[in-house]
């Protein structure tokens, strides 16, 4: 039978863990006994609590279960790469261990892609039931402007929650660049997707990991991924300002030699100046990002660091 690789990326989810293992197995007996054999893949993002030891006692009573350690905490991007890498099925899957990505509709994409020829299929929320409205309408924002900036479609409330052939994930892992937006690289690769829709869940246990400040540098992350946009921007501005100061200049100079008053307006000269310098930071930190990625990537350092998986407890 074809084999489904079910990737999870855990960071402090000994709460979530067990529950969200329940729940697929129900699934998988329920949807798809006969149909097709499963692997969990669970990846431990460095976490500080028991959430490598689930995984571990997991794997002691289910041969199905696998796991990778990191050595320490490198992000959700790092955690589904290293999954994507081990995945040995077929068809993979990205699921949240907290139960948000509902697992019952796994078996309706697995259908999509076998009976109506899809590559991947995605899924989207298409409500925020549960999260602050300032998150909900700084998101909503963030797509729309992305949106105007790259030419890769970012659809608004994607999940990466998503099932695909094993195609799509060859794809996917071929592009080792440090700094990983997943959502766009879905976009990037292309390949037919289909997107199913369903209403916002809440967590099932635990605390969400994602702070307004993270989901604020994760958006920058994907705005400079995919889009040399805020560069053109910053020129613009720049532009636009050396044609105000050439007027400004004139207007001064026809000013002074016909009122001959050259000393009055010094407040104002000091607004614009502390406004221009103010662009002027604005643009160098534009500029200053960009240059921060290429020193990342050009590090050529590991996106992730595996301290042990399941393969160790057989060397022992």
């Amino acid at each position: 039978m074809e084999k489904i690789s079910v990737v999870v990326s855990c960071y402090n989810e000994e709460k979530a863990l067990p529950l969200f293992y329940e729940e697929m197995e129900r699934v998988r007996k329920q949807d798809f006994e006969g149909v097709a054999d499963f692997e969990y893949i669970f990846v431990n993002d460095g976490s500080r609590d028991k959430t490598l030891e689930i995984m571990k006692k997991l794997r002691a009573q289910d041969s199905k279960v696998r796991y990778i350690s990191f050595s320490r905490n490198f992000g959700k991007e790092a955690a589904m790469l290293a999954g994507l890498d081990a995945a040995e099925g077929d068809y993979v899957t990205l699921m949240d261990a907290d139960l948000q990505d509902p697992p019952a509709l796994l078996k309706q994409m697995y259908d999509v892609i076998k009976n109506e020829g899809y590559d991947q299929v995605g899924t989207r929320r298409v409500t925020r039931k549960g999260e602050p409205a300032i998150r909900s309408f700084f998101a909503r924002m963030f797509y729309k402007i992305i949106n105007k900036m790259s030419d890769i479609e970012m659809v608004d409330g994607a999940r990466d929650y998503r099932l695909m052939k094993r195609k799509v994930v060859q794809a996917i892992i071929s592009l080792r660049e440090y700094n990983r937006y997943s959502k766009g690289l879905f976009s990037f690769v292309g390949f037919d997707t289909k997107w199913i829709e369903y209403e916002n869940v809440e967590r099932v246990a635990g605390e969400t990991k994602w702070s307004f400040w993270k989901l604020f540098k994760y958006a920058i992350e994907g705005i400079t991924a995919f889009s040399t946009t805020p560069l053109i921007l910053s020129s613009v501005l720049g532009l636009f300002f050396c044609v105000v100061a050439f007027f400004a200049i004139i207007l001064i100079i026809v000013r002074t030699l016909v009122f001959g008053d050259p000393t009055s307006g010094w407040p104002s000269l000091v607004c614009i100046i502390v406004f221009v310098s103010g662009i002027q930071l604005f643009t160098i930190g534009i500029i200053g990002q960009y240059l921060s990625k290429t020193y990342l990537e050009v590090k050529k350092r590991p996106i992730y660091i595996v301290k042990e998986t399941e393969k160790d407890e057989n060397n022992k």
